[in-house]
């Protein structure tokens, strides 16, 4: 079954917590229809959506909590990224002292401004659920049960895996990106407006204590951590143990062929902390 969340305040939060009421629930299997705003609740560059309350306004604008009926903490959230579409402007801001304001419009598979001109690969920067902690979180740093992840590999046809933090899941999207490099340096993408379609299921026999994610043609495994090199060290553990299960290796013999057949890529040095993804490309390791 197809829902919708429609394009609307009431629908929208600024915030993670597990104590928001949902504002649809569903079965496990079913896609959800999303609308948002840009990240800056702009649904227009001159038409902002007004947040709900203070508390709302500080953060990404994301659609949901969605409830997926029973889910239960300690199982796995399986998110598949069916489409994502941007809306017809985008902007990319760098921060103060010297802020520069590059304001894009975007149609088809194109993005403009000025006399440049840049291919789009649009994702959604946010997808995830709050910790299990009560009270209010912030959206911007990413969390082992996701969050403002802000990987540019999260395209449609992705499916993405996050451990479950509180019964229900209370999952929630948001933040369209109409094209953003590893790193997303200045701190922005181009940051738009966004539809997309995701679809949503629970997954028994896979547990995780990071995000996973399952590319066309490659496993990506996450680190979120204030130090790079902490990141980099969860991301490549995450890898060693799907390679195990994947591939039944063993750790030191994973861990040997990951030096070799495994990138480490920094996904973003813009949320308060650093971002690193591990990936394992289909084609690395061949079987006789």
């Amino acid at each position: 079954m197809i829902h919708e969340i429609p394009l609307e305040r009431a629908n929208l939060h600024g915030h993670f917590s597990s104590e928001l009421e949902p504002v649809l629930t569903i079965d496990r299997g079913d896609s959800v229809r999303i609308d948002v705003p840009n990240a800056g609740w702009r649904v227009e560059w001159d038409t902002p959506i007004v947040p709900r309350s203070e508390i709302e306004g500080l953060g990404h604008a994301l659609a949901g909590p969605i409830q997926v009926r029973g889910a239960r903490a300690g199982q796995t959230l399986s998110i598949r990224v069916d489409e994502v579409v941007p809306g017809s402007w985008g902007v990319t801001i760098t921060p103060p002292p010297e802020e520069h304001v590059m304001e894009w419009e975007l149609a088809g598979t194109t993005g403009r401004t000025g006399g440049i001109e840049v291919e789009l690969s649009p994702f959604l920067g946010v997808m995830g659920m709050p910790p299990p902690e009560p009270g209010v979180h912030p959206t911007f740093p990413p969390r082992p049960w996701g969050g403002n992840i802000d990987c540019k590999e999260l395209l449609a046809g992705t499916t993405l895996f996050l451990p479950i933090p509180v019964d229900g899941a209370l999952f929630s999207a948001g933040d369209g990106h109409a094209l953003q490099a590893d790193g997303e340096v200045c701190g922005t993408a181009i940051e738009c407006p966004a539809a997309a379609q995701l679809t949503l299921d629970l997954r028994d026999d896979l547990e995780l204590q990071w995000p996973v994610a399952r590319t066309a043609s490659a496993w990506l495994t996450f680190g979120f951590d204030p130090e790079l090199g902490e990141a980099a060290r969860i991301a490549l553990d995450g890898m060693l143990h799907l390679m195990k299960r994947e591939y039944s290796f063993e750790r030191n013999e994973a861990h040997a062929l990951a030096s070799l057949v495994v990138d480490l890529r920094v996904t973003q040095v813009a949320n308060q902390v650093l971002g690193v993804h591990a990936v394992l490309p289909d084609d690395a390791i061949r079987f006789r």
